[in-house]
């Protein structure tokens, strides 16, 4: 595992080959240095003092070209992504003002979800497929 990505919060790992096809692990936006969510802060009681999603949908853009380049392929060789948000009503028009300024030059199938919640306070996923 990189030291320039997050610990995965169970036993993956973050990219996996199979023939010309690499696997990225469901990608969040905790920063691999201290493990905080940028934009974040909390209060003790799990309240929100600052959000700020820009910055959390920049950064697991980060950790998702982190990986791939780490792993031997690169951005523009993304062929699919599946994003979680979890509040798509708040969040997916931020999102895909941000989506297009990163694949205005590679457009991957693409595939939005709302889920529940995700294994930490993140409120953004990225599962990508890419070639190598």
């Amino acid at each position: 595992m990189s030291d320039k990505l997050p610990q995965p919060m169970g036993l993956y790992p973050a990219t996996r080959q199979v023939g010309n096809l690499l696997f990225v692990s469901g990608m969040g936006s905790r920063e691999a240095a201290g493990d905080s969510v940028p934009g974040l802060k909390m209060d003790k009681h799990g309240n929100y003092l600052e959000y700020d999603f820009e910055a959390q949908v920049h950064s697991v853009f980060k950790n998702v070209k982190t990986a791939l380049e780490g792993a031997g392929s690169s951005w523009d060789k993304i062929v699919d992504v599946t994003v979680f948000l979890v509040d798509i009503k708040r969040d997916f028009q931020t999102y895909n003002r941000i989506y297009a300024e990163y694949f205005k030059d590679n457009q991957p199938c693409r595939t939005t979800i709302e889920v529940n919640a995700l294994p930490s306070c993140i409120a953004i996923e990225l599962k990508v497929i890419a070639t190598v």
